[in-house]
């Protein structure tokens, strides 16, 4: 009978620990699905608030939309509404970069 009842506080301390150790991942779950939600509220309000209709847009960023016109010196692609023109001999030419165009225009001085 000695055994039987020094092993029960033993079983009852790691009961403990093992209701201890579920109840701690049920609240980080809780928490991290609070702050998840949080944060894409963020996001999205974020979102919205760099898209809104009549807002200026970034200097930096590429139209979604739009005729692609081809660099003639490195050959990419670039949106004409976002490319660096030059009008040379009457006719518009559209370069990706500043780079572009002047390579472009000093072999054309030539």
């Amino acid at each position: 009978m000695d055994v039987v009842a020094a092993d029960s506080p033993r079983r009852s301390n790691m009961f403990r620990v093992i209701i201890y150790l579920l109840l701690t991942v049920v609240a980080i779950s809780v928490l991290r699905s609070i702050v998840g939600i949080f944060l894409k509220g963020v996001a999205q309000a974020m979102k919205a608030g760099s898209g809104a209709p009549g807002a200026p847009r970034a200097s930096n960023q590429v139209p979604l939309t739009g005729e692609l016109k081809k660099d003639p010196v490195c050959g990419t692609y670039i949106a004409a509404a976002s490319s660096i023109k030059e009008t040379v001999a009457g006719e518009t030419i559209h370069f990706c970069s500043a780079q572009c165009r002047d390579k472009y225009v000093a072999t054309m001085a030539h």
